[in-house]
């Protein structure tokens, strides 16, 4: 290719939205171009990029034996109706009317689509075990996108989908994806985690995220850097602390603590660690009749030590709260305690309510809370002594760093990740929801075992670039770059012998099957240079003349600040040495 028959766009300055690095990048180095929020043209150099994505993740997925196919964006709002979705998704499932009046959505994801095919098409357990996928354009309808293509509103996703006839062999089907979605991203040539994750909304058991590090990423990876043992921060167990509750030491005593409404200013006043401090939670539940209508509502106080943070995907799978909770009004409050927010506690309590303790603060003596009273805690507090022992004790908060790895091979650390892909196994959800069935070795119906596979294919380069650059651009694994090399000839408009060893070299490395860019455009080498430094393309080579009578010619690689001479004999060899395969 040359680049005078490409298109290379490039702009000093961002636009004023780019917040993160890969967007003001993508935008500079000419990938992508905005049309509307959270909608963006993939320009040439960009596609690149992405169809490079895609024919690693095609590859990968049809060596595992996944059969692709292709499934609409505009599916009609029954399929949806079945499962519950249309009703239950929120305004990021965008709805549309037909002519006709009839219901359509434009489809973030299609469990239900792939769902119908299987009860259609798959009707004996000998047509099993199948995993259909599809590299797609999906939308999501994000209230504020942002951040480039890390959190558009359209975008492009590998979505696959497993039906097997029982949980055995439906696991298997997982692991076979869990190890494709393995070379898939060590093929890409990123510093990735696969992360032991919770499923979410749309439900699931065994679930692994695919995390790109990156210290500028939304998700906190939790690991133990002396095992294996990764997961998210909502999957991430706080282990029980180890030995027996200490025996009480102080007193019971009401302590002024005027205009303290924080566990952090109480320790502050009171010269004590924040950790000996304790922090009420108050939540609810409701219950609801046929006609939707709050019948019954039952308070909930969570408790946990002043330096830890409640983990809300941990609450909602507990008894009594997995069907659904909320934060308490302030009138719930008043109500059950007797005071407003910030000096709460489990003491003297107007109205019983439901006490949850953290694992933490179960075996703590001698804590500090709130003494429901405004300007007052309680400090010397100690179970059975001065309060009953809680109604129920559970794994409440996120963890952090330091605290027992739950394998019990060290300690945990946390860093910062990227999600790109997710794999999880989501059981009979649709199918049952759905009816679909096949015939199974005893000639009854039996619901399809599913598993589910994304990952985001227009996401992924954003994540690759704020993995891997520097002040002047993008710095592209060579797997996915636009191009693997750039040839940049000095005065080639001027030169014959510039021109000659330029293109000479450009058809040999063409032709050995590198994926090579001539820069003819006649640009200024300070001006070419940081075109492609900003672009990120890996390996240069800089011909001219001066070198050309030495024999020699310049080769740099994206991440090094010095050029190396070499040969015009040797420098094609030097470069497929280079290249990663």
């Amino acid at each position: 290719m040359k680049a005078s028959q490409f298109f290379v766009s490039t702009f000093k300055e961002a636009p004023s939205d780019a917040e993160v690095v890969s967007h003001r990048l993508m935008m500079r180095a000419g990938m992508i171009k905005k049309l509307g929020a959270g909608i963006y043209t993939y320009m040439p150099m960009g596609l690149r990029v992405i169809r490079k994505v895609e024919q690693i993740v095609r590859e990968e997925m049809d060596r595992a034996g996944a059969v692709e196919l292709t499934m609409p964006v505009v599916q009609p709002a029954e399929l949806w109706q079945e499962t519950g979705r249309f009703e239950k998704m929120g305004p990021e499932l965008l709805r549309i009317k037909d002519r006709h009046d009839r219901d359509f959505v434009v489809q973030p994801t299609s469990e239900e689509v792939v769902t119908d095919i299987a009860r259609q098409e798959l009707r004996s357990y000998k047509q099993l075990p199948k995993n259909f996928y599809q590299i797609q354009t999906k939308f999501r309808d994000e209230r504020r996108p942002r951040f480039g293509l890390m959190r558009g509103r359209e975008f492009i996703m590998k979505d696959a989908y497993s039906f097997d006839r029982d949980r055995d062999s439906a696991q298997a089907s997982y692991q076979v994806m869990a190890a494709a979605y393995r070379r898939i991203f060590d093929r890409f040539g990123l510093t990735y985690r696969a992360v032991a994750a919770d499923s979410g909304a749309i439900g699931g058991d065994l679930s692994e995220e695919f995390q790109v590090i990156a210290a500028t990423g939304e998700d906190a990876i939790v690991y133990c850097p002396g095992s294996d043992y990764a997961a998210n921060m909502e999957k991430a167990e706080a282990l029980a602390p180890a030995g027996p509750r200490p025996a009480a030491a102080a007193a019971l005593a009401k302590t002024p603590t005027p205009g303290k409404a924080t566990c952090a200013d109480v320790a502050e006043l009171l010269g004590v660690p924040l950790a000996t401090t304790v922090k009420s939670l108050v939540l609810a539940t409701d219950e609801i009749n046929e006609r939707d209508e709050i019948v019954k509502s039952t308070v909930w106080l969570l408790l946990l030590r002043g330096d830890h943070d409640m983990n809300e995907v941990k609450v909602g799978k507990l008894p009594g709260l997995d069907m659904g909770f909320r934060f308490a009004t302030v009138a719930e409050i008043e109500d059950h305690f007797g005071c407003k927010p910030g000096y709460l506690g489990p003491l003297k309590l107007k109205k019983p309510v439901q006490v949850v303790a953290d694992r933490e603060v179960a075996v703590m003596a001698d804590w500090i809370c709130g003494a429901n009273e405004v300007d007052f805690h309680m400090t010397g507090v100690n179970w059975g002594r001065d309060l009953p022992e809680p109604d129920l004790v559970a794994d409440l908060r996120n963890v952090v760093a330091g605290d027992a790895s739950p394998d019990g091979k060290g300690v945990l650390a946390i860093e910062r990740g990227i999600e790109v892909g997710h794999v999880f196994y989501l059981g009979t959800k649709y199918s049952q929801a759905m009816n679909a069935t096949f015939l199974d070795t005893d000639g009854k119906p039996k619901h399809f075992e599913m598993g589910c596979y994304g990952i985001g294919v227009t996401r992924l380069p954003a994540a690759a670039i704020e993995q891997n650059h520097d002040e002047r651009g993008i710095i592209w694994p060579d797997a996915i770059a636009p191009f693997s090399v750039v040839i940049c000839p000095i005065g080639m408009d001027r030169s014959e012998a510039v021109k000659a060893a330029a293109e000479q070299l450009h058809d040999e490395l063409a032709a050995a099957g590198v994926d090579v860019l001539l820069d003819d455009r006649g640009e200024r080498p300070g001006a070419m240079f940081a075109d492609w430094e900003l672009i990120g393309v890996p390996h240069r080579v800089t011909i001219g003349d001066k070198g050309l009578k030495d024999g020699v010619v310049e080769y740099q690689h994206r991440r090094e600040t010095e050029a190396t001479k070499l040969t015009l004999a040797d420098i094609r060899a030097h470069i497929q040495g280079r290249l990663v395969a």
